[in-house]
């Protein structure tokens, strides 16, 4: 090999190491104290206060108001890092906020308010490094060594899932074995890590500087000319109805605020509306009443920004759609670790039998390291078994239809949970083993619908608006949450609770079915959409 092709040669970054092993340390951290939380809580003295029949139900409701916060955070984390500080500084400030928000939960695992303090550090510290570390990846590569990047992000995402498939079987061993203060400090001492990592490659970043709001065809730039331009002879519709978004929202808050500051009991405004529902319910006002908005006045704004600056606003517009019609497989997903544990917890480990490998799961908080097991077996093939299979039948893979069917597959999933359910309920033993089958389901649903959305938002929005696809992506989990958190509250009303009762059920066992079928409807509405759904092809050209 002459001097020339070595030269040529694309090398790695040296600063990349420094990223992965930020990350496989943080993902560790992450999923290690997210996946023994519920099992914690049902136990401890947090919710002490509470009866026990009650616990559960509180148990999820924390869990998924954390998970909220976790996804919805990026917006203020994307927004700081492109306004103000650059990806480089507000990683760091945000990751020692994650830091101190795992101490705390070693710290106060008997004190309700410094334990919840915690959790908000933790989501803030998450979440708003979230939307930053994939791209800052990216910052580190030129056109010379681009080639290496797809490896890179390969690594990247199997590095998440190595990390969150070691934590989800150790931690609730730990969690048992050396208790709450030991079980959530070593997720502590892994973030630090994580962050003294990313410290050391300081030197060696290429960091990109912030824009600090000056793109003239940004998304909200695009969006604000639409929504104040008049056009001879025409009002403002698309501007009355973002306003009216705006006064709903503003509505919703002053609810929550009459009924929680003011003691006044609304009536038709339910007493469990706690901040984090309405703050959501409010965010998805915005959100729908704005993106109409936006849409009906959204061609006003040619001729005063590029053609392709507005076309890219209308294409996110309707990745929005299809992204909503996600959430409910989002409030099926993140169930896996609060719901599932819960049933789990009244199941029998199988320790009489040979297969079972009583040695390391004796947990069923443990069952949860099957996902990221799965996802690292399902992706490889359905890549090169499955889709070509598909295709050779006459079936072309597209990105929606795999997201369709995915949606469709986590109602499976829980069809089959809610099954388990029922023999748990009849007093039968049921062996926690059969919670591998809808697991597998869920996981194979989620490598359709998640791992080919991001492919499809990629595929639809112009380089300029692929942060803001990113933004909402992570939205869509937040209102998965939101679906649990307001199902949550209807099974505390009395007439919900007495239908329930009807069906000769138990409340847990009709949950199941409903979730089910809150995600066969919303199969059926995205194929729906998806059919006249157009396509686009943003990808670079060679």
């Amino acid at each position: 090999m002459g001097m020339t092709e070595a030269a040529a040669r694309p090398r790695l970054p040296r600063q990349i190491p420094y990223i992965i092993g930020n990350e496989a340390c943080e993902r560790f951290s992450f999923y290690g104290m997210r996946n023994i939380l519920v099992q914690f809580l049902v136990s401890s003295v947090i919710l002490a206060y509470l009866p026990e029949a009650e616990r559960e139900l509180a148990a999820k409701d924390v869990f998924h108001s954390f998970v909220i916060g976790v996804y919805f955070f990026p917006l203020l984390g994307g927004w700081l890092s492109d306004r103000f500080f650059g990806k480089y500084d507000t990683v760091l400030w945000f990751s020692l906020i994650y830091c101190a928000g795992h101490a705390c939960l070693a710290i106060f695992e008997d004190s309700r308010q410094g334990f919840y303090t915690g959790l908000f550090l933790i989501a803030l510290g998450s979440g708003g490094i979230k939307p930053l570390v994939v791209s800052f990846v990216g910052d580190q590569f030129t056109q010379a060594n681009k080639s290496l990047a797809k490896v890179v992000f390969d690594f990247f995402y199997w590095t998440i899932n190595f990390g969150s498939f070691f934590a989800s079987l150790l931690m609730p061993l730990f969690l048992r074995e050396l208790g709450p203060s030991i079980a959530f400090g070593i997720p502590g001492a892994l973030m630090f890590i994580a962050t003294f990592i990313f410290w050391l490659g300081r030197r060696k970043y290429v960091r990109v500087p912030p824009t600090r709001g000056q793109d003239p065809d940004s998304f909200y730039n695009v969006a604000r000319t639409a929504l104040l331009s008049q056009a001879p002879g025409q009002g403002r519709p698309g501007l009355v109805v973002a306003v009216v978004g705006v006064v709903v929202a503003a509505l919703m808050l002053v609810f929550w605020a009459l009924h929680a500051w003011a003691g006044v009991s609304l009536a038709f405004w339910p007493d469990d509306f706690h901040f984090v529902i309405s703050a959501c319910l409010a965010l998805g006002v915005l959100i729908a009443f704005g993106g109409i908005g936006v849409s009906m006045q959204l061609e006003r704004a040619r001729g005063r920004h590029a053609d392709e600056a507005v076309d890219s606003v209308r294409s996110v517009l309707r990745v929005i759609i299809v992204f909503a019609l996600t959430t409910p497989f989002w409030s099926l997903f993140d169930q896996k670790a609060s719901t599932w544990v819960i049933q789990g917890r009244d199941m029998t480990v199988p320790h009489d039998a040979w297969w079972w490998p009583s040695w390391l799961v004796r947990e069923a908080a443990q069952m949860q390291a099957l996902n990221p097991l799965l996802v690292m077996l399902i992706i490889p093939f359905n890549n090169l078994v499955l889709y070509p299979a598909v295709r050779r039948l006459g079936y072309e893979p597209t990105a929606l239809r795999r997201m369709g069917w995915g949606i469709a597959f986590a109602g499976v999933a829980w069809i089959v949970a809610g099954l388990i359910q029922l023999k748990i309920d009849s007093g039968a033993p049921t062996s926690l083993a059969w919670q591998t089958w809808p697991y597998m389901l869920l996981t194979f649903g989620e490598v359709l619908v998640s791992a080919t959305a991001l492919e499809f938002a990629y595929s639809q929005a112009r380089a300029s608006m692929k942060g803001v696809i990113m933004a909402f992506w992570y939205l869509a989990s937040t209102f998965g949450s939101l679906w649990v958190l307001l199902t949550n509250v209807a099974v505390r009303n009395d007439t919900v609770t007495a239908y329930i009762a009807t069906t000769g059920w138990t409340e847990n066992a009709f949950l199941m079915f409903f979730f089910a079928a809150f995600a066969f409807a919303a199969a059926v509405v995205f194929g729906l959409y998806a059919r006249s759904y157009p396509m686009q092809d943003n990808y670079r050209v060679a």
